[in-house]
């Protein structure tokens, strides 16, 4: 007759286990993406966060997924800053500001900002984001040219443009000096004002001579 086994063993948390492998994984996603953009692999961001790439896998079924969940959530920060500046009552500072804080998030943030220029990664998420974001920086754009502040040739779209000239200003100095950017801001944000008058205080100083060949060097197109 065979032996009585006993009281089944209690099943393992998995559902606790599994919520904070996700966690981790997001958490390491942030810092690889962050840095390397996202051309880092989910092999990559397995190493990073000290879990076998089966278990990054079963989370994740593709780097796409992985890149809707987290930067859904990022952009949706920038959503709610766009949203909360057209709230002010000074148009061109509201634009001004916005401009600021968005390329903060951006210089800090490689993948975020390749996110945010491209449309090569993220879809339904990543796109419903974006389409939230249009009109909202239109309304900025135009608010501040009603205004008398931001020059009247200025479109929406420049802004994708100038983010994008802030973005090359912190690859190129990032090994020098990552705050660069914004002495190279202040000066666009000058150059749009509608009476540029005198010119603004720069936030950042200039590199020397030195610097610049060290950025030069750094410096892989």
């Amino acid at each position: 007759m065979a032996r009585d086994a006993g009281p089944a063993a209690p099943a393992r948390p998995l559902r606790r286990d599994a919520e904070l492998n996700r966690r981790r994984i997001l958490a390491a996603a942030r810092e690889v993406f962050g840095l390397r953009g996202l051309e880092a692999t989910l092999d990559d961001i397995a190493h990073h966060a000290g879990l076998g790439v089966g278990t990054v896998y079963r989370r994740f079924p593709s780097k796409e997924h992985l890149v809707e969940a987290m930067f859904a959530e990022r952009m949706e920060e920038i959503v709610e800053l766009a949203q909360q500046s057209l709230k002010a009552e000074d148009a061109w500072q509201a634009f001004v500001d916005f401009t600021w804080k968005a390329a903060e998030l951006h210089s800090t943030d490689r993948g975020l900002r390749e996110i945010m220029l491209s449309n090569q990664f993220g879809h339904e998420h990543v796109a419903a984001e974006k389409a939230r974001m249009v009109p909202l920086i239109t309304q900025l754009v135009d608010r501040a040219k009603e205004a008398g502040g931001l020059r009247p040739d200025f479109a929406p779209s420049d802004m994708a443009l100038l983010h994008m000239m802030v973005g090359s200003v912190v690859e190129f100095t990032c090994a020098v000096d990552p705050d660069l950017w914004r002495r190279s801001l202040g000066m666009l944000l000058d150059g749009l004002r509608a009476q540029p008058g005198k010119p603004s205080e720069l936030p950042h100083p200039a590199l020397d001579e030195e610097e610049i060949e060290e950025a030069m060097s750094c410096w892989r197109p």
